[in-house]
């Protein structure tokens, strides 16, 4: 490899750059090829999706962390350093990728051969636009049969504004034209131009936490040079540590003397304690080191809050170290401490949405081993009450009680992109979601992109299956929050003998509480064990019950004895029992199991074939406890 005197890789044959794309466009069958022929992984060493590193990504087949590696690659007898990030292509992990295009000059806009362009396609394009990336066009997939390169390369090229001869083609499974995309990105993708004589500056874009060798912090330098014997400075946190080892990942770790402008590269202080690092920080050296930090990213807003309780309440210090160690990983993951009546103490999360959310529930219970009740999930809301204060409710439990002036919920800007063929059925959908249509527009002549204003609580719980259904998987969806609206938005209460059960409760639009405390008050009446006392279940907006369901108690069949006789003795036993019976529902509480909380909390509806094995599961384990 070129080095200069000092020994490190000059700026000049330095490329970085990020792979974007759609859910499943192929990035990561794009990146193993670009492993496997630049020579940094051998064929014997070689598994699909190389880059991603957790067992849920390699089973869902998505990936859910962007990565980072660096690979070699000659042209013309100058050998190149080629810093690829691989970026997720769900709309819930767009932080991850934003946070990679600022590490980048650079980005590949992967396109299916056989799907064309779709709606996270150009969200992800337009970020890589405002980051002012050189892009270049790619149509992967096209060894397969259904491929019709000539019609989505030509989509491409109008989109971009390009000749259609500048859209690449390359197969990510048979490695064809991979060759030459490394050839164009070398050629197209400027060098990074960071001041190597500068005071150094370097920017985190990620963390992670190992148990043996503390925080790992990959950085990506902008200026100047960091050695691995020297004293650092985080500017942000105001902390200086010693590094124990700096170096490059290609594609594992390999330590190195030092980082120079240009570089994306990582380093290990030793430190433990999971407050020392922060994602979008400025390090710098300590002797010498800059003055001005670095902009760092935007601060991700949170789409869906959810609460997560422990089981076993005396898990609730685990917990917090875990979510303390996610966050680490995931600086999109916010929490705060929350108590509820009927759960404990727990964390009220926010996250980027429902895929988001599975993702973290699911790494919490494979990682750290916990057993967890999450909460249904809900949006956040601003409600104005009649003494004029404003208050930001993320739980139903913080809604204020009495006359309120006004309630606005977040609303989303969607881009839905389908064959024209299902037009009716999704405006339809949208109509049904309280969507107001903003364009339409012709990406072909049977593609459409649909922008919709719908409120965010509408699609994040089941918009994006429904969707899927009425368009027989074609339509893709992409979304973002788009400002506020006043709506006639109410807080339906579950009450439980009487007593209201927090946990239960929900902000919906008025039209829809109706069907929300039907649903729940049905769903609680086939959960919760019969007791030797009547139950009622209740729905109620304030005051005003809407929806009812009963729970018949068990009785003790008191007339066995009586074989014959008067009617008169009879009677007086079955009086003798209702009395008893009065006595016992004054006396008596309700012990709902956790078993019926988490299938009662689950999403799905009462006739779903998951929440009735849930239900069954919840059912039997209450009889038997």
């Amino acid at each position: 490899m070129q080095k200069n005197v000092s020994g490190e890789t000059p700026q000049s044959v330095i490329r970085n750059f990020c792979i974007i794309a759609h859910i499943d466009h192929g990035k990561s069958t794009v990146a193993d090829r670009i492993l496997q022929l630049s020579g940094v992984v051998a064929s014997r060493d070689m598994k699909n999706q190389y880059l991603d590193k957790m067992d849920i990504e390699r089973e869902r087949g998505i990936t859910i962390k962007a990565q980072a590696v660096r690979v070699p690659w000659t042209v013309d007898g100058v050998e190149y350093t080629l810093g690829m990030i691989d970026t997720p292509g769900h709309v819930d992990f767009s932080y991850e990728v934003s946070r990679s295009l600022a590490a980048c000059e650079g980005a590949v806009l992967l396109v299916d051969a056989t799907q064309g362009i779709e709606a996270q396609t150009l969200s992800n394009l337009y970020m890589a636009l405002d980051h002012d990336l050189t892009i270049i066009p790619v149509l992967n997939k096209i060894d397969l049969p259904s491929a019709d390169p000539d019609t989505y390369g030509k989509e491409i090229a109008d989109l971009l504004g390009i000749d259609e001869s500048d859209v690449l083609r390359v197969s990510g499974k048979t490695g064809e034209g991979i060759a030459d995309l490394l050839d164009t990105i070398v050629r197209l993708v400027p060098p990074p131009h960071g001041d190597e004589t500068a005071p150094a500056r370097a920017l985190i874009f990620d963390s992670e936490y190992d148990a043996y060798r503390g925080i790992i912090t990959y950085i990506r330098m902008v200026d100047g040079v960091i050695n691995s014997r020297e004293r650092i400075r985080q500017m942000g946190l105001g902390t200086s540590h010693d590094p124990i080892e700096i170096g490059v990942i290609s594609p594992s770790m390999i330590p190195t003397d030092r980082l120079t402008a240009g570089e994306v590269g990582y380093v290990i202080t030793g430190v433990k304690d999971v407050n020392q690092s922060k994602v979008g920080d400025t390090i710098t050296t300590q002797n010498q080191g800059a003055e001005t930090p670095l902009p760092g990213y935007k601060e991700p807003q949170p789409m869906v809050y959810s609460g997560l309780f422990p089981i076993d309440t005396t898990e609730f210090p685990n917990l917090r170290d875990a979510l303390d160690k996610l966050k680490l990983n995931d600086a999109s993951l916010i929490y705060t401490p929350e108590t509820s009546t009927a759960l404990g103490f727990g964390f009220r999360c926010g996250f980027l949405g429902l895929l988001h959310m599975q993702i973290i529930l699911e790494r919490l219970k494979r990682e750290f081993q916990l057993d967890l009740i999450s909460t249904a999930p809900n949006v956040h809301y601003r409600v104005i009450t009649e003494d004029r204060q404003e208050h930001i409710v993320t739980n139903p439990s913080e809604y204020p009680e009495g006359r309120l002036l006004a309630v606005y919920e977040p609303m989303a800007a969607v881009d839905i992109i389908l064959p024209k063929d299902f037009i009716g059925d999704t405006m339809t959908l949208c109509q049904e979601h309280r969507g107001q249509m903003i364009t339409m527009e012709y990406i072909s002549a049977n593609r459409v992109d649909l922008h919709y204003r719908i409120p965010l609580g509408e699609i994040v719980f089941d918009f994006f299956d429904q969707l899927k259904s009425r368009t027989k998987g074609y339509a893709t969806l992409d979304y973002h929050e788009d400002g506020e609206q006043e709506s006639d938005l109410v807080k339906v209460d579950i009450l439980i003998q009487g007593e209201q059960v927090d946990a239960f409760s929900a902000i919906v639009h008025k039209d829809k509480a109706y069907a929300y405390g039907v649903m729940m008050t049905k769903k609680l009446r086939t959960l919760i064990p019969r007791q030797q006392f009547e139950i009622p279940l209740q729905a109620a907006i304030g005051a005003k019950i809407i929806a009812r369901e009963t729970i018949s108690a068990l009785r003790k069949d008191v007339l066995a004895k009586c074989y014959g006789g008067d009617i008169t003795r009879k009677r007086k036993l079955l009086e003798k029992q209702k009395e008893g019976k009065k006595r016992m529902k004054l006396l008596g509480r309700v012990q709902v199991p956790q078993e019926a909380f988490i299938a009662a909390l689950s999403t799905g509806d009462v006739n779903d074939k998951d929440t009735k094995d849930k239900i069954r599961s919840a059912e039997h384990k209450a009889r038997f406890s």
